[in-house]
């Protein structure tokens, strides 16, 4: 049984004194969800911040990105040591924005998820398509490279802790979303690419949608049977709206 997890990514947004607010709601709400297990993604600068106000609970802390190694001449950059150290326990790989923004390459970020299982992190690999890759018929085919990379590199027994969340870059941020059936069908591919390496790790894995999930449309999406969870970007910075989602985990 896959325990259905929803995360939140605040991206680079949140003071500490808007982060109070939104964690007092959540630590209140969550309670009332025990099955759902809770992540938040809180800027590096927030992170210990974070961790001391969610002492107590449940609900779990991960970071955006992290780098290789443990130390180093690497200014600006935070090792998954480092990350650990804080009381992290989960860390994004890979996101859209990170790939596009910061033109983050196949190899960079299997290095990164590599990294991350070393230092005893849960990775959410975040692999998608563009508008353009899906509408050439390229989905399966981007998703493939996306994850094959990884798996050559880091080998599938480091993928026994890992997540993996499904991000149709043309589905964030731009007011369009998947339908429930469009993303069930590429969290099969990817399930289906899981279990030709190793059919008990694709069994186990949990895969988030994470392409724009909102309130009005978590029910359907997470009643999908690939879909175990979501990785929530503008609705997980108000507590009402991200609590609504955890309300629709199947019980």
């Amino acid at each position: 049984m896959r325990k259905p997890l929803i995360a939140g990514n605040w991206k680079m947004h949140g003071s500490k004194s808007q982060i109070q607010s939104l964690i007092d709601g959540i630590k209140h709400g969550a309670p009332h969800y025990p099955h759902a297990e809770i992540l938040v993604l809180p800027t590096f600068v927030h992170l210990d911040y974070v961790h001391n106000l969610l002492s107590h609970t449940s609900i779990q802390l991960g970071a955006q990105n992290l780098y290789l190694g443990t130390q180093g001449a690497f200014t600006g950059e935070v090792s998954g040591c480092m990350l650990t150290e804080i009381g992290c326990q989960y860390v994004l790989v890979g996101h859209s924005e990170r790939r596009t923004l910061f033109h983050e390459d196949l190899n960079l970020v299997a290095e990164k998820f590599k990294a991350a299982v070393t230092s005893g992190l849960k990775p959410i690999l975040c692999i998608g398509e563009t508008k353009d890759e899906r509408e050439r018929g390229d989905t399966e085919r981007v998703i493939s490279d996306q994850l094959q990379s990884v798996i050559q590199l880091a080998g599938i027994e480091a993928f026994r802790e890992a997540v993996i969340a499904y991000e149709p870059v043309w589905a964030i941020g731009t007011g369009l979303t998947a339908t429930p059936e469009q993303a069930q069908a590429v969290h099969a591919f990817i399930r289906q690419l899981i279990s030709q390496n190793h059919i008990d790790i694709a069994n186990t894995m949990r895969i988030l949608y994470g392409g724009s999930m909102k309130p009005d449309n978590a029910a359907s999406l997470l009643a999908m049977p690939d879909i175990d969870g979501g990785l929530i970007g503008g609705a997980s910075l108000s507590a009402e709206s991200f609590l609504k989602i955890c309300a629709e985990v199947p019980k």
